[in-house]
C-alpha cells in the first residue's frame, strides 16, 4: 500500500483544493489530510482565515479523496506525522517548490502544478469570496507580492499584464499564473488588480482598472499629482470600489503600536519627527536612470512622510527640499522639511547616500526611536529624562509585510472599515501633493 500525505488551510474552499486532493489520492492508495488550526496559521504568517476549523475539515471530506483527516496544530509536525504513518510520498502545491525538499530524508516529495484558473462561481454564494487578483507589471515588487498573497486567505492570483509581453510570459511561467497580451482580456479574467508598474503609467492603469469596475490596490507613489489623485479617489467613490496606496508601513503592526504609544500621551506634547530611509541602489537600476519619474524621494518619499503626516497631519506652514544629485539630475539624496503650528519634521531618503535609516519621534517628556528597519516595525524603545527608564516595545512583522495591506485591501473589500485609518484618502492626497510639488521644482513635473 502505498500511503499519501499533504497539508493545507483549505479555506474557501475551491476547484484548486479539490484538484490537489483528487491528484494527491491518484498517487497512492491511502491519503491523509491534514488541515491547519487557525492558532497555528496565525504563527505560521497566514491571515485573514474564514473558515472554522469544522467547516474546513467537513469540506475536505465531502471529496471523498481523504482515508484519514489530521489536524495539523505545530511547527515541526509533518515529520512526526510522515513517521507515524509510514507515508511513502508527501505532496504540497508546487507554489512552495524547494520549500519542503528538507522532506525527501523521509519520503519522496511531489510538488503538484497549482491551478492557474479558480472559478469562483460556487464561492459567490458565500458572503466572502475569492478575489482573483490580476497583477499589472513584473518588476521586483510584483515578485514579492505572489508569495505574500498566498498567505492571506480569500486572495488568488490568477494573471499578470505587461505591454513588453515577454516579461510577462517569463513572470507568468515562474509563477504558475496566466499572462495576457490584451488588456482586455486580463480585466474579463481579474476581479481585483494590484498595479506595481513604473510611477508614471500608475494613473492610467487605476483610471482604466476603476472604469472596468475593478478594485485596486497601487503600489507607492500612487499618483504623482494631486489632482490625479483627487480624481481617482472619487471615481472609486462612486463606483463604489475600493482604492488603496499599497504603503506597507502603513498596514504593519508594529507601526500602529508606535503611533499608539506616540499619541498616547507617555512622551508629553509632540514636536519633533525625523525619518530616515536610506538603501544604496546600482548605477544601472531604474531608480537611478530614469530622468524624470527616478531618484530618491519618488521612490522612498512616500514611507518618510508616511510618519509625519500620521503625527502632525496634513496642514503644515511651510515646506523645503534639500537634495544632493548625480550628473544626469537625479536626487541621490533629499531631506524634506516641513513646519507645523506645534512642530517641526524632517523626512530624509537617499539611494546613493547611506545614513542612519532611524525614526525619532520627539516630545516634551520623553523620545520615541525606531532603528533601520524602522518601515518593519519590530521594536522601539521610549526614553525619557531619567536615562535608566527605558520601555522597550516589540511586535512581530512576517515576510515582506505585503501581507498586511493584502489582508486590510480583502477586508474592505468585504465590506469593513475598519483599516481605513491606517491610511486615508486624505493622506494620499496628501503625499500626491507633495511628489507633484517636489517634481516641479525639480522642474520635471
Amino acid at each position: 500500500m502505498t500511503r499519501v500525505i499533504t497539508y493545507g488551510t483549505f479555506d474557501l474552499f475551491h476547484e484548486g483544493h479539490y484538484r490537489l486532493l483528487q491528484r494527491a489520492k491518484e498517487l497512492g492508495d491511502y491519503l491523509i489530510v491534514g488541515v491547519t488550526t487557525e492558532a497555528y496559521d496565525k504563527a505560521r504568517g497566514k491571515l485573514n482565515v474564514v473558515d472554522s476549523l469544522v467547516t474546513r475539515i467537513e469540506n475536505v471530506r465531502k471529496t471523498g479523496f481523504a482515508d484519514e483527516i489530521v489536524i495539523e496544530e505545530t511547527q515541526g509536525q509533518k515529520i512526526n506525522d510522515i513517521r507515524k504513518f509510514h507515508i511513502d510520498i508527501f505532496v504540497i502545491g508546487s507554489d512552495w517548490t524547494g520549500a519542503f525538499d528538507y522532506v525527501k530524508d523521509y519520503c519522496d516529495v511531489v510538488y503538484l502544478e497549482r491551478t492557474k484558473n479558480i472559478s469562483s462561481t460556487m464561492l459567490r454564494e458565500k458572503n466572502s469570496p475569492i478575489q482573483r487578483v490580476g497583477i499589472i507589471g513584473t518588476g521586483r515588487i510584483a515578485e514579492r507580492f505572489i508569495p505574500e498573497a498566498k498567505l492571506v486567505s480569500g486572495i488568488s492570483t490568477q494573471g499578470v499584464y505587461n505591454p513588453h509581453t515577454k516579461s510577462a510570459e517569463r513572470f507568468a511561467d515562474k509563477w504558475e499564473i496566466n499572462f495576457y497580451k490584451d488588456l482586455e482580456a486580463f480585466y474579463q479574467a481579474s476581479d481585483v488588480v494590484y498595479i506595481a508598474s513604473p510611477h508614471e503609467t500608475h494613473y492610467q492603469y487605476i483610471k482604466t482598472s476603476l472604469e472596468h469596475q475593478k478594485h485596486v490596490l497601487c503600489e507607492k507613489p500612487m499618483v504623482l499629482q494631486k489632482k490625479q489623485a483627487e480624481e481617482l479617489f472619487e471615481c472609486a467613490r462612486e463606483r463604489k470600489l475600493i482604492l488603496l496606496e499599497g504603503i506597507k508601513t502603513a498596514y504593519c503592526p508594529g507601526f500602529h503600536k508606535l503611533l499608539g504609544i506616540a499619541c498616547s500621551g507617555i512622551i508629553g506634547n509632540i514636536r519633533n519627527v525625523e525619518a530616515c530611509f536610506t538603501k544604496l541602489e546600482a548605477q544601472v537600476s531604474r531608480e537611478l536612470t530614469d530622468k524624470k519619474y527616478g531618484g530618491s524621494f519618488t521612490e522612498l518619499g512616500s514611507y518618510v512622510m508616511l510618519p509625519i503626516f500620521k503625527i502632525f497631519g496634513k496642514e503644515y506652514n511651510s515646506l523645503q527640499f534639500d537634495s544632493i544629485r548625480d550628473e544626469k539630475g537625479l536626487d541621490l539624496f533629499t531631506r524634506t522639511t516641513l513646519s507645523y503650528p506645534s512642530g517641526v519634521a524632517t523626512a530624509t531618503c537617499g539611494l546613493g547616500v547611506k545614513s542612519e535609516g532611524r525614526l525619532l519621534i520627539a516630545g516634551t517628556k520623553g523620545y520615541i526611536v525606531a532603528e533601520a528597519p524602522w518601515w518593519k516595525t519590530t521594536y522601539f524603545e521610549v526614553h525619557y529624562e531619567n536615562a535608566e527608564k527605558i520601555e522597550k516595545y516589540s511586535e512581530i512583522f512576517l515576510g515582506d509585510g505585503l501581507r498586511y495591506e493584502i489582508s486590510d485591501f480583502l477586508s474592505m473589500i468585504n465590506g469593513s472599515n475598519s483599516s481605513e485609518f491606517k491610511l486615508t484618502r486624505g493622506e494620499s492626497v496628501a503625499m500626491a501633493e507633495i511628489m507633484e510639488k517636489y517634481l516641479r521644482k525639480e522642474g520635471r513635473g
